[in-house]
Order: C-alpha cells, then structure tokens, then sequence
C-alpha cells in the first residue's frame, strides 16, 4: 500500500462521510495505522498553528478532526502517551459535535475513537507511574469524555429505529464501567445505571450484539458480587460465559474468576475439564477443592493465608472464607459416615473430628455452636439435644446435596 499524503488523507474522509461509510472513518482515524506514520513524515514537527492552513479545507468539524489526528499519531509515534491522549480528548470532543447531530451510521468511528481513547488514558497512567506522579487521572478524564458520548447515544430522539444512535449504548456503557473499575471508582456505576432505567425507549439488551452483552453483564455480575446480592451476581455471569465468543479465552477466565466462587457456595464444584482449559484458575480454586472434599479445615485455613493477598486483590477473600462452612459440613458428614449414618451421634465426636481437622483450641461449646449453625444453614438436618449433647439426625436425607437447599445465598 503506497504512503497517504494529508491531502489524500481529507479526501478518504470525504469520500467516507459522502458514502456515510462508518467503518471507513473508523479506520481512519485510527492512530495506530500505517497510513497514519506515513502521514506525519510529510511535517517535521507538526502543530496546531502550523496546521492551520487546512483549517476551512473541508466541512466543519472535520478540518479540525482531521488536524486533530495529525497531533494524536505525532506524539504516539514518538511514545508521549501523556500528550497523545489530550489530543484524543480533543478530537473526540470535535467528533461529538457531528456525531450528535447524525445518525447511527456514525457508531464504528465513535466506537473506535472511544477504544482509543482509553487505551491512550491507559498508556498516559502508565506513563505518569513511571515518573513517580502516580495516580488515574488520565482514566478519570476518560470516563467523564466517554459518558459525553453515553449522553449523545441516548438522548437520540429523531433517528429511525434501525439507525438510532441509542444502538451504541451498551458499548459506550461498557467502556465506562471498564474505566470506573480501573479507577476503583465504582460507586460511580450506579449514576449510569440509573439513566439507562431513566430510558424505556432504549432496546432490550437482547436486541444488541453479543460482545456488547456480555460485556455489561460482567459489570453488572461484578457490582452485583461487590454488592453481595450473589444470586444476580450467578445469574448475569452465567449468561455472560454461555454468550461469550469461543476463543476469547481471557474474557472467560475472567468471568470464571467469579462465577466459580459463586457456584461453589451453591454447591456446584467446577469440573477437572473446566479447570484444565484454565491453569490459572485451576492453581487458585484447585486445593480449596481438594480441602472441602476432604473436610480438612487445617489445610484450607493454611490455604487461605496462603492465597490472601490474590484473594484480596481479587475481591474474593470474604467469599472463599465463607466457602469454609463447606469444608466443615464435609468433615461433619465423614463423622456421620463412620458413625454408620446414625440418627443420634453425641457432640464430643464432632468435637474430637474438628480438633483432628485442625481446630486444635475448639472447646466444646464452640463445636457444639457449628452444628447448630449446620442445621440453620441448611447443611445437615436434625436437631440438638444440648442436655443429652446429642445430635439428632433425620433419619432421611441428613445431609441434603448443597445444590438442593432452599436460597443457599440468603444465608451465606
């Protein structure tokens, strides 16, 4: 391919708008592509001022835009990812102009100038860490550019139903919780949320492509977990596993993280198939597994210190310690099995197994308290005799299958 001159540049972009060709423009205005390093060859050190003779070259904002692409592909070319992701700040700010007052022919180049845009804001963080300044004030200044373009998208009231500038929604949505959990401002989801459900006339989810799906229930499963409502959390990654693409191995393992947790408090342990696609997975969930099916409490509390510090910057310590209870009603019901499934099996025996375990200082009473706890939760079924310090066990079904108990997250 020979290299584009800017003349040759404006007149592709012309052509593009003139075709109303969205995808075209996208590509265009792509900072990464080779026809824009040939384009910067043709100025030594490109500026605002020098460009300025092209300003009036074509229709407004696009002698602007197109200078605009000139500064963002100078200072990548040259690795100032600071200065780089301003001027994407601008030309984004100088496409919404034309973008509000168009139809949705225009979402690819919007979609791609936002993915550049906060792949730039990534790059500009990165940049500032790297000289001790710290801080995700280029992400922050991201997200507040990219909800500009949620508002353009959804305030869409004059475009046909097919050529709705509200068929970006999700997308843009999907790139803004990205950036609020990059900041760690996720608080801030819920103002987004909250103007999606402002907007009835916006498409059912279910009408949108796939990728754009999955990506947003992610989020929603992720603030659904953060927020501890754990069976929407189950419910929204699921069918974000079920509909993501086949070799998007990583938005899987991502998803897994979770949902793997989750469906562990239900009972539902992952498979040796599942965890072998993902070795990953497999060296975090793996022991714990192995711990709950052998009900040694010493091994998995080792393991949880083990594994604190990635449990913790995951999200997920408070989640697999409760997961411990597992691992307890495990070791109850192998006291039960040796007992020969009796109905009545005195506390001093669950006492003795939790000591053996390794809860070597549990008194009595304490153990005593855990079975109680058992039969609240669902765990075991029979009832306490605390004169007799007997347990008495349904004579059917004493220890029900955890997928079988009645809202296993209700009382997590």
């Amino acid at each position: 391919m020979p290299p584009m001159s800017f003349s040759t540049f404006l007149t592709q972009i012309a052509d593009a708008l003139r075709r109303e060709n969205g995808a075209e423009l996208a590509y265009l205005l792509k900072p990464v592509e080779e026809h824009g390093k040939s384009i910067v060859k043709e100025f030594r050190n490109p500026t605002k001022q020098s460009l300025s003779y092209y300003e009036g070259s074509m229709e407004s904002p696009w002698d602007e835009i197109a200078i605009q692409y000139v500064l963002v592909v100078n200072h990548c070319a040259k690795n100032r990812a600071t200065e780089a992701f301003k001027e994407e700040c601008a030309l984004a700010s100088l496409f919404f102009r034309y973008f509000a007052n168009n139809s949705g022919w225009t979402l690819p180049a919007l979609f791609s100038i936002l993915r550049d845009l906060r792949d730039l804001a990534f790059d500009a963080d990165l940049e500032a860490r790297s000289k001790g300044q710290g801080g995700t004030a280029n992400m922050e200044e991201a997200a507040r550019v990219l909800s500009k373009a949620f508002t353009n998208c959804v305030t869409d009231r004059q475009s046909p139903y097919a050529e709705s500038r509200k068929w970006g929604v999700y997308y843009v949505v999907g790139l803004i919780l990205k950036c609020y959990f990059r900041v760690k401002r996720i608080s801030l989801s819920k103002n987004i949320l909250r103007a999606i459900e402002a907007n009835p006339d916006i498409p059912p989810l279910s009408a949108y492509p796939r990728s754009h799906q999955v990506t947003y229930r992610y989020y929603i499963g992720m603030l659904s977990f953060l927020n501890e409502d754990f069976a929407k959390s189950e419910q929204e990654l699921t069918l974000a596993f079920y509909n993501c693409h086949l070799e998007a191995h990583g938005n899987q393992q991502r998803v897994l993280t979770y949902l793997i947790p989750l469906r562990i408090l239900r009972g539902h342990l992952p498979t040796r198939e599942l965890l072998d696609r993902f070795p990953v997975l497999d060296d975090l969930y793996s022991p714990f597994i192995v711990a709950m099916k052998t009900g040694n409490i010493r091994s998995y509390d080792e393991l949880l210190e083990k594994f604190e510090r990635r449990l913790a910057n995951l999200n997920l310590y408070l989640t697999m310690e409760r997961a411990r209870e597992i691992v307890i009603r495990g070791l109850f019901r192998r006291v039960w099995v040796m007992s020969e499934k009796s109905t009545r099996i005195p506390i001093l025996m669950f006492h003795v197994a939790l000591q053996f375990a390794g809860s070597t200082d549990t008194p009595v009473e304490e153990a005593e308290c855990l079975v109680a706890n058992m039969i609240y939760k669902g765990y075991m079924k029979g009832y306490i005799s605390h004169e007799k310090q007997t347990v008495v066990l349904s004579a059917k079904n004493a220890f029900p299958r955890l997928c079988d108990r009645v809202q296993p997250y209700a009382i997590v």
